[in-house]
């Protein structure tokens, strides 16, 4: 079935944001929920990690926007969409779609819309290490237009869909959440440490800390996956579905390889995601890029419980902190890393911890596989319903 089309730019009016001065503590800190890519993890976007006050709305270019709306990344995590659960500010990276005629385009049709263009958004992305789309790019996209009535069934259907889909994905967020339950409770508080362990910094327990390789990947040629950043994902798992290639030498594969058991850390990226770290648990090597940091532990310490502290809340919050001054891209290197200050808890109970990590893991693979299909067939039913076909 074929509908008319008109491009988005002709049917809603676009706001971008901004970022208060961080220098000034009177911005920050105040009522005003300040969403960036880092807060996307969900469909409705209620929840932020900053808060900004309303002078720093009034000195910046943010804008404040309505429970509701339509908001889109332009600048990482492309593809994505949400809608805001509350008024909310949003940073430069956002853009919030304000629908001009709700006779002629339903929003939560649009969404589900975008949402079925996410892989083509996300392919359109420029920029060496960081991409983003232009304006212009996200103004010419091709919006169909059925009868308003038919946009609001393809749009229910959709929503029953993504409720089933949904159920799988909360049953996988919850094992993180009781994973970082079981840090706690095990290792207790890194601020008051109630069970007494001494302090020390991460170098006390790491035997290695080293760069990737700076070689050029291919898309599909060459022996070895090469591990990038965007394959860490910031809860601290592993994201494989885009992959690029290398070769190395024999005198390189010591160096740029990683082993199952190795943590990678992600040592360059925006301030909201630098330090990205995950234990990787493959059975066959890859290498990995030089804006990663592969660490292996001594016999003091044990990658599991060190990537634990670095996803845990207080592990984010003083990596944030490292980068304060940074604008644009952020680095912590590996002597930074390395001087972080960590709790020393004997080496049973951080293996202890590693067993159960590895236990949780299992099960959240088996509910990943079945959320794989899931997708697979939300995303085939969403292309149908786009092409006139339900």
């Amino acid at each position: 079935m074929s509908w008319p089309t008109k491009q988005l730019g002709e049917l809603v009016a676009i706001k971008g944001g901004g970022t208060p001065s961080k220098k000034v503590d009177e911005y920050w800190g105040g009522d005003i929920p300040w969403a960036s890519v880092k807060d996307f993890k969900s469909r409705v976007l209620s929840v932020t990690e900053d808060y900004i006050t309303e002078l720093g709305v009034e000195k910046s270019a943010t804008n404040v926007i309505p429970k509701g709306t339509i908001i889109v990344p332009s600048r990482m995590a492309l593809g994505k969409v949400a809608v805001s659960g509350c008024d909310l500010a949003i940073n430069q990276d956002l853009k919030a779609l304000f629908i001009l005629d709700s006779k002629c385009l339903d929003q939560e049709f649009l969404a589900r819309f975008l949402e079925s263009k996410a892989a083509f958004i996300e392919s359109e992305g420029k920029g060496a290490t960081v991409k983003g789309i232009t304006l212009d790019f996200l103004k010419s996209l091709e919006i169909p237009l059925p009868p308003l009535a038919e946009q609001k069934r393809i749009a229910a259907i959709l929503d029953k869909a993504d409720a089933i889909r949904q159920k799988r994905k909360q049953a996988i967020d919850m094992a993180d959440d009781f994973l970082r339950s079981v840090f706690l409770d095990m290792f207790g508080d890194p601020v008051t440490n109630p069970k007494g362990f001494p302090l020390g910094t991460i170098r006390d327990l790491v035997e290695t800390a080293n760069y990737g390789t700076s070689g050029k990947a291919s898309e599909n040629e060459g022996e070895y996956p090469v591990l990038r950043m965007g394959n860490i994902t910031y809860q601290g798992s592993w994201d494989f579905s885009d992959l690029k290639y290398i070769d190395l030498t024999e005198k390189e594969l010591p160096k740029y390889l990683v082993h199952k058991g190795d943590l990678l850390f992600n040592r360059t990226n925006s301030r909201e995601l630098v330090g990205k770290t995950a234990v990787y648990e493959q059975e066959s090597s890859m290498a990995f890029a030089g804006y990663l940091v592969r660490v292996r532990a001594n016999e003091a310490g044990n990658n599991y419980y060190i990537a634990g502290y670095l996803n845990s809340g207080h592990g984010k919050k003083v990596l944030m902190g490292m980068c304060k001054s940074i604008v644009g891209m952020a680095n912590i290197n590996a002597q930074e890393l390395q001087n972080i200050k960590i709790l020393q808890p004997p080496i049973e109970l951080q293996n202890t911890y590693e067993s159960l990590v590895k236990s949780v893991n299992e099960r959240v693979i088996k509910h990943t596989e079945s959320q794989s299909s899931l997708e697979e067939l939300f995303n085939s039913l969403s292309q149908k319903a786009f092409a006139g076909e339900l």
